[in-house]
């Protein structure tokens, strides 16, 4: 009887409701999909998908960066639980460098800011026929276009969404 039990013990623990304490990586892998914008195994998408033997505490929110400049690998953070993977890119193929002229006019440095640190901004999130909006405070600056993180509640970690103009923001791969 006692055998019985211990067993019965054992399959409950390795049930499915016993696997849902921890994060999902297949949200990650989506998530890093759409802040990269392109699939799995694709050039400038994540080389593979996020191992699923990985057991990290759930997340109500991440948040994505890229690791460097040249955008080699997503950065997947989590505030509270504290944890942080690196996802690898899959880098193009660079084309041989192009000869170019000594008195070449420098591309513009930056794309000018939409959104300041510090300015009131709605963030939008949707899909279809129904949109939500939430008030918040930008905590970085952000040309159109570009991420930007706003703290809608106090005590919790910001969102991470992108910059749509002055004052609006959009949940990405909520459009």
């Amino acid at each position: 009887m006692t055998r019985t039990l211990s067993f019965i013990a054992l399959l409950l623990m390795a049930s499915p409701a016993a696997a849902q304490n921890f994060q999902s990586t297949t949200l990650i892998d989506k998530a890093v999909a759409g802040f990269t914008g392109h699939a799995i195994g694709e050039s400038g998408g994540a080389r593979t998908a996020v191992d699923t033997r990985l057991k990290l505490t759930t997340c109500p929110m991440v948040s994505l960066n890229w690791r460097t400049d040249s955008h080699d690998s997503v950065v997947v953070t989590c505030t509270d639980p504290q944890w942080r993977i690196f996802v690898p890119v899959m880098m193009p193929a660079r084309p041989a460098p192009a000869a170019t002229p000594a008195a070449a006019p420098v591309a513009a440095a930056k794309a000018a800011i939409v959104i300041k640190r510090g300015d009131p901004v709605t963030v939008v999130a949707g899909d279809g026929g129904f949109s939500v909006t939430r008030d918040g405070i930008a905590t970085t600056d952000a040309a159109a276009g570009a991420r930007v993180l706003i703290r809608v509640q106090d005590g919790k970690p910001p969102i991470q969404a992108i910059a749509v103009e002055p004052g609006k923001a959009m949940i990405p791969g909520a459009e």
